[in-house]
């Protein structure tokens, strides 16, 4: 069976904007299916209604335009709008395990595809372990007209603010996309809605907002992880995790210059602490 006809059979069955690809066909697909959640609900859909999709295309069998529309259009993962600033990265990676550089982000590439979603989840990783170029303190927000708070996707940790007194009796947590009280077993987080709260977050940031050494981290994490899932050779893998950890360890000094850590402690976004220079003294 010819593609476009069997895009326009499988596109009556697995997508309620059908008459749109009857239209368009082919040419309307990247568009819609950069969607990450329509993707992800077109490759749902197309699960659950595989016996249905056979009964409107009898010969889905095995065959290659079957498996070319699947593969391409529903399974692989699609660029975000970072992908122009995402491509050097990724191109980092498939050096590291012996690939040849890309010059798009080709989603039809299996080593490309699977490069370069490792890269969002190594990227994801990193970001949920605090640094402070993504922990905001006492940031300000409001809860909805029914007293509850709504978390935003881009925050990969939130608690409300340690400093503020008011919440001593609240222990929150995420459930359901929400804060959710445990002490007090609610959703409600204040008294009234549209209520102004404080929290402590940490943010989920783009590619191109990360600190330089943040990235550098990332891509030789990422690297060792494509390592292990292509490549398989045990030497490269430990090659490459010497490189993490070095990288990792440039990446906890920027950490600690960027942070002004000291282990006198000091109050939230304030360090009264000036550590002794000598040649103040010498200067005398």
């Amino acid at each position: 069976m010819a593609f476009p006809a069997l895009l326009k059979a499988s596109a009556e069955v697995i997508h309620p904007f059908a008459s749109l690809y009857h239209k368009q066909k082919v040419e309307l697909i990247p568009h819609l299916m950069c969607i990450q959640k329509l993707r992800t609900y077109v490759l749902l859909t197309t699960v659950l209604n595989v016996t249905r999709l056979r009964s409107h295309v009898p010969d889905i069998g095995e065959s290659s335009d079957s498996l070319f529309f699947i593969y391409n259009y529903l399974i692989m993962p699609f660029p975000t709008t970072n992908a122009t600033q995402e491509l050097p990265a990724v191109n980092q990676i498939l050096a590291s395990v012996g690939q040849a550089p890309v010059t798009t982000l080709d989603q039809t590439n299996p080593d490309v595809a699977i490069a370069y979603d490792t890269l969002l989840q190594v990227s994801r990783e990193v970001q949920a372990e605090g640094w402070s170029f993504n922990i905001e303190t006492e940031y300000e927000d409001q809860t909805n007209s029914d007293k509850e708070y709504v978390i935003p996707n881009n925050m990969l940790q939130v608690d409300l603010s340690s400093s503020d007194n008011t919440y001593s009796t609240k222990n929150v947590v995420r459930r359901n996309g929400k804060l959710y009280d445990k002490y007090n077993h609610t959703h409600e987080i204040t008294d009234t809605g549209s209520e102004e709260i404080k929290l402590d977050v940490v943010w989920k940031y783009d590619w191109v907002d990360l600190p330089v050494p943040i990235q550098d981290y990332i891509v030789s994490r990422a690297a060792a992880i494509v390592s292990s899932r292509i490549v398989g050779d045990g030497q490269q893998y430990q090659i490459l995790q010497q490189k993490e950890m070095q990288t990792r360890a440039i990446a906890l000094e920027y950490e600690c210059n960027q942070g002004d850590y000291t282990f006198f402690g000091h109050p939230v976004n304030n360090n009264y602490y000036k550590s002794y220079q000598p040649y103040h003294a010498l200067s005398r």
